[in-house]
């Protein structure tokens, strides 16, 4: 957790195959602990194929069997389905935009919002913005993608600062 922590929460990524992935994640998360996911993360990425969305979109259901048998991830049947939705919904989302880094960024005129926060019990679940990110992206054809979701892929990928006011991650800024 602090390997991922300074090295890769909050700081803002603007490459869609990483945004496509900390997505999945984030949804994978939903019900269980981040730990759980960051302790799979390297079994998530062989499964599904380095999270390269094109080839997941073609999952065949011969391979969402096999994911469903998989030790090494969540093995929740809507999860797993949700993910081959997600990349083609991701795959749409690029043709008509350009990228998914320039959709996803303009919830946030493409600059992070930078909160103010002494400590991190503070911290809000979801917003207006993950509300509204939601209920877009579901209106796209995304699955196991609630505003709380949103905000947590916000956090992770920083279209968000959440780092507290005395966090050396916060002040590297």
């Amino acid at each position: 957790m602090t390997e991922y922590h300074d090295h890769e929460w909050g700081t803002p990524s603007h490459d869609d195959t990483h945004l496509f992935e900390m997505l999945i994640l984030e949804g994978a998360q939903a019900g269980l602990s981040w730990e759980t996911i960051l302790n799979k993360r390297v079994n998530y990425r062989k499964a599904f194929d380095q999270f390269d969305p094109v080839k997941i979109a073609r999952y065949s259901e011969s391979k969402i069997q096999k994911l469903l048998i998989n030790p090494g991830i969540v093995r929740n049947r809507l999860k797993i389905r949700s993910t081959v939705t997600n990349a083609q919904a991701f795959l749409k989302v690029q043709k008509e935009f350009g990228s998914f880094d320039r959709y996803i960024w303009a919830f946030v005129s493409g600059q992070p919002i930078v909160n103010s926060w002494k400590a991190s019990k503070r911290l809000p679940a979801q917003t207006e913005i993950s509300d509204a990110m939601s209920k877009d992206l579901k209106k796209r054809g995304f699955r196991f993608i609630g505003s709380t979701i949103c905000y947590a892929f916000m956090q992770a990928v920083g279209l968000v600062d959440d780092h507290t006011l005395d966090c050396f991650k916060r002040r590297k800024r």
